[in-house]
């Protein structure tokens, strides 16, 4: 996977938007960041899930989830390793990061769905 496939799932999710935190891109709905890719020149994405889906996706896939440095990995802020990533495990993640920051109205609209 390529960071541009990245960039295309994240946007492809209800009302995700990309703006610019830092000098990289990131993912946002409704106002709030779920995603960015650290480093146009890396090969790495970063979703934020909660402390137990990073822990099972670092578990089950090491190669692939790794955690940030710091305040902000024990905060449930992931690396992806886009190189070794599949497309349906990148969209798992994105799909887990989008729900844990789109405001609630969205995501009844979604489950409706």
């Amino acid at each position: 996977m390529t960071t541009n496939q990245f960039r295309k799932l994240a946007l492809s999710l209800p009302e995700a938007s990309e703006n610019s935190h830092m000098g990289h891109p990131d993912f946002r709905v409704g106002g709030k960041i779920f995603a960015t890719i650290p480093s146009p020149n890396d090969d790495r994405g970063m979703v934020k899930l909660s402390r137990e889906e990073q822990s099972t996706l670092v578990l089950s896939e090491p190669e692939i989830f790794q955690p940030c440095q710091g305040a902000w990995g024990r905060q449930g802020c992931t690396y992806v390793n886009l190189r070794k990533a599949t497309k349906p495990i990148v969209q798992l993640a994105l799909i887990s990061a989008w729900r844990n920051t789109a405001p609630k109205h969205l995501i009844r609209k979604l489950d409706d769905e």
